[in-house]
């Protein structure tokens, strides 16, 4: 933990934060990265962009990804701690990012955390992007996991290490640092109790999630680093192929898109033990169950809901068994 006279931030002062966060990218990435710095915002790129991608010939499953993932972030002395518990009932009913684990640091100002280094955290949100239909788009579900480093740090120079720690990782899955890119406001924003400075990493033309600096504005001495990505979508990033046939497979042609996300979101909240209520976590699972089509759900819904299960077993285990999940579901549906 930090002493009484480290200082993680150069000072309390949102301008200097943010030149000193400028000085340690171009400390830590130049001359592989060339920068553009114009308006507040931020631009890197490789020096060596412009190539064309070549998806790897072998597609991971998600276990040897969710393996990779680990054994990478080992190699960086960053071990993988437990998932947060799916049901939160603090300031959000769910877990919604793996950033809560941080919760005690950043909003408190206390020298602790929930959990520390790499964490493949199931979350379930409704603010994916959505087409004029109410459809989500393409690479946006309710329930995915927030692969993230969430961590104290002693200083800002640990941000700059871990953000070219994060692009060996990427190299180490097969993407090459000349199609990364990083950019963003380098102004300080602020919510609540905590202040921070937000960078959003990019492979080609795709979004692939951010990396965060984060400290409790009342004692900037308790600073942190979120960085985060969706696992389906670095899986996506990474195959180039269709993003339906990535997560649903076999089940994409029969039925919706949107029901088939429901049951998967269904299955994960109710395999944590999240029953349909008329309130609170339970509503959002009946919320969730109600978008499936019931036609489309006539014959069961076992076949999904027990692929879905094997999925959301590779991050922990989980309290309801996979029939009994099914059998909720079809309840609930009154088929």
């Amino acid at each position: 933990m930090l002493t009484s006279s480290s200082r993680a931030l150069p000072s309390g002062t949102p301008p200097e934060v943010e030149t000193e966060l400028l000085r340690v990218l171009r400390r830590t990435l130049s001359p592989r990265y060339e920068f553009t710095v114009a308006g507040g915002r931020i631009a890197i790129q490789h020096a060596h962009r412009g190539s064309a991608y070549r998806p790897p010939r072998r597609t991971l499953s998600w276990a040897e990804l969710l393996e990779k993932l680990r054994a990478g972030f080992a190699a960086q002395d960053v071990p993988q701690d437990a998932c947060l518990p799916l049901r939160w009932g603090r300031e959000t009913e769910l877990t919604i990012s793996a950033v809560q684990a941080l919760d005690p640091l950043l909003k408190r100002g206390r020298p602790l955390t929930y959990r520390s280094g790499f964490l493949p955290q199931p979350v379930v949100r409704f603010t994916g992007q959505r087409d004029a239909a109410g459809d989500l788009r393409e690479g946006f579900l309710t329930s995915f996991v927030n692969v993230s480093r969430v961590q104290p740090i002693q200083d800002m120079s640990e941000y700059g290490m871990i953000l070219d720690g994060w692009l060996s990782l990427l190299s180490g899955l097969g993407f090459h640092a000349r199609h990364i890119s990083v950019h963003g406001a380098l102004t300080t924003w602020r919510r609540r109790q905590v202040e921070g400075i937000t960078l959003h990493f990019n492979h080609l033309d795709l979004s692939l999630g951010d990396i965060v600096l984060l400290w409790n504005a009342d004692n900037p001495e308790r600073i942190a680093v979120d960085l985060g990505t969706g696992l389906e979508r670095l899986a996506w990033a990474r195959a180039r192929g269709e993003w339906k046939d990535l997560i649903f497979g076999r089940f994409t042609a029969l039925a919706s898109p949107r029901t088939l996300d429901a049951i998967r979101t269904a299955t994960l909240l109710l395999a944590h033990g999240i029953h349909p209520a008329t309130r609170g976590a339970g509503g959002i699972t009946r919320r969730v169950i109600g978008t499936v089509d019931c036609d489309a759900a006539r014959l069961g819904v076992s076949s999904l809901v027990r692929a879905s299960y094997r999925y959301w077993q590779l991050f922990g285990e989980l309290d309801v068994p996979w029939p009994a999940v099914a059998v909720a579901i079809e309840e609930e549906l009154g088929i």
